[in-house]
């Protein structure tokens, strides 16, 4: 085998079919633990970068962008179901604002957002027509290359696609090899598994699999509960993604009926699986001041996840020197359903011993903590 892959999540996933459709040997080794975020994410597709992101970390989410519709139609054409769907965005406001118009038609223009369509305005109404749960009179802006996707069906589309690669699984709790010098694969169960690569892309559960080699990795697990609502007799299948641009808050919709809100963020939490009164409070009022007319839907679930949070805010994507055959892919925080799949293919080319095409400084798992004054970037997001 030459590279055992540790987590099932959307990197994991994405990582494995790459390596597999390279013709690489490649095993995943998943947990299949209760709160994987990739199930419980919202959903909503923004990769590109704004002028405010470092050049790495731009031509990172620039990259991204162009690798998203390309690796779902790939997959389409290989027969899978995705659950990844161009439906547009908009972000609203109420009349007379701006709602993120000059930023993003400006953004637009530039060739490496081609993939956001022709940014335009929406006067006030023009929302409500499109997403008829929004009050009338917020206006907006349209972005039309904004999609949404269903993280279930996109892993198990990935899964499916590797699998027909050739790759192997092997479900529970994976343990790293350790030989004193390097790690040589890992252990699962009774079985050892070898290989001169491992990605560890664990999600929140990945600093505990490397603890055993006396390395700590900065990554955490942030609690997030998801509230899932019904709307009988509508069909919701068509309505975009929502931002309320007062509150960074996110709304997406999914057929035949579904509309998910955005959710708790809960960094003290720890893997506490419990949906609690007060992340039920927090969802249900946020949404009924958002969008009143979700008064009438019905409560349908609250999922739970644990999204892999790190020190600063910035995933971890890279080589460790302390820690010789192992490559990290975690920590994207809220932003793994858009970015999940692009560090996969990252994560695949190290393995590979080829060039990552990106410069990951500002990603390295072994980087010092941020400075107090500096804000998490990933803290809150559309997932």
């Amino acid at each position: 085998m030459d590279v055992i892959v540790v987590g099932g999540g959307i990197v994991g996933m994405s990582a494995a079919f790459h390596l597999t459709r390279k013709g690489v040997s490649t095993a995943l080794v998943d947990a299949a633990h209760t709160g994987q975020a990739t199930a419980a994410g919202l959903g909503v597709v923004f990769p590109w970068p704004l002028p405010w992101d470092p050049a790495p970390v731009w031509d990172f989410k620039a990259q991204a962008a162009r690798h998203y519709p390309r690796l779902m139609a790939d997959l389409a054409e290989d027969g899978q179901v995705t659950g990844y769907e161009v439906v547009g965005g908009m972000s609203v406001e109420r009349e007379g604002r701006d709602a993120g118009f000059e930023l993003l038609h400006t953004l637009s223009q530039r060739p490496e957002f081609t993939t956001m369509g022709r940014v335009r305005r929406l006067a006030p109404g023009e929302p409500h027509e499109h997403f008829p749960l929004l009050p009338r009179p917020y206006g907006g802006v349209l972005v039309p290359g904004m999609a949404r996707i269903n993280g279930t069906l996109a892993r198990t589309a990935l899964f499916n696609a590797a699998e027909e690669r050739g790759l192997r699984y092997f479900k529970g709790q994976a343990h790293l090899l350790w030989n004193g010098h390097r790690v040589t694969g890992v252990r699962v169960g009774s079985e050892d598994l070898e290989a001169p690569t491992v990605i560890v892309a664990a999600g929140a559960w990945s600093a505990s699999l490397l603890a055993t080699t006396g390395v700590h990795l900065p990554v955490h697990p942030v609690r997030g509960q998801m509230t899932h609502f019904a709307l009988p007799g509508h069909d919701t299948r068509t309505w975009p993604v929502v931002r309320f641009a007062e509150r960074d808050y996110f709304v997406a919709a999914f057929g035949p009926d579904r509309v998910v809100t955005g959710g708790t963020q809960e960094p003290q939490a720890g893997f506490d699986r419990r949906v609690t009164a007060s992340g039920m409070l927090h969802n249900l009022s946020t949404a009924l001041q958002a969008l009143p007319d979700l008064a009438q839907a019905t409560v349908v679930e609250t999922r739970v996840g644990f999204r892999p949070g790190t020190h600063d805010g910035r995933q971890l994507l890279g080589t460790l020197e302390r820690l010789p055959g192992v490559v990290v892919a975690t920590g994207l925080g809220s932003q793994g359903l858009t970015f999940g799949p692009f560090q996969g293919l990252v994560a695949a080319r190290l393995a590979m011993g080829q060039d990552p095409q990106v410069d990951l400084t500002p990603f390295r798992p072994d980087r010092p903590p941020a400075p107090d004054h500096i804000t998490p970037e990933h803290t809150t997001g559309p997932e």
